[in-house]
């Protein structure tokens, strides 16, 4: 099965998170490197440079957002989880119209392809306490 573009668009957005986090490089410089190095074709290009720009920017608050789920120090967070539960955050609040169980399902996936062995459990568990919170009326339907 091939994946999606938009899926292609956060498994980029992730590295291109994770190595903002690691080098901060400007999300420009990033999203350069990233096109370049990439095939881009089957990437939903507009997707893509809203997740990175928009998490980059956003990082602060979106760290405020996610930490009372998170069960331990924001410091002591792995940075690939970091990366990917900052997007999943982004699209948690700012893509609302992203049924909150795709949000989630991408982020577990996310995490299995790029995170540690038990990674997509902890980003579960975290995005599951999130939703009741952030998606409440999404949940109640």
């Amino acid at each position: 099965m091939k994946p999606s573009a938009r899926h292609l668009a956060r498994e980029l957005a992730v590295q291109g998170i994770y190595s903002w986090q690691m080098s901060g490089n400007s999300s420009r410089q990033i999203e350069l490197n990233l096109a370049t190095n990439n095939d881009m074709k089957a990437v939903d290009m507009a997707y893509f440079q809203e997740l990175l720009r928009e998490v980059i920017k956003q990082a602060s608050g979106l760290d405020d957002t996610i930490k009372p789920y998170l069960g331990r120090l924001p410091e002591e967070i792995d940075p690939v989880e970091k990366a990917i539960l900052r997007l999943a955050t982004y699209e948690l609040v700012h893509r609302v119209e992203i049924p909150f169980k795709v949000v989630i399902n991408e982020a577990i996936e996310l995490a299995k392809t790029f995170g540690a062995e038990e990674s997509h459990r902890f980003i579960n568990g975290v995005l599951d306490k999130a939703v009741k919170t952030l998606r409440k009326y999404e949940k109640a339907q």
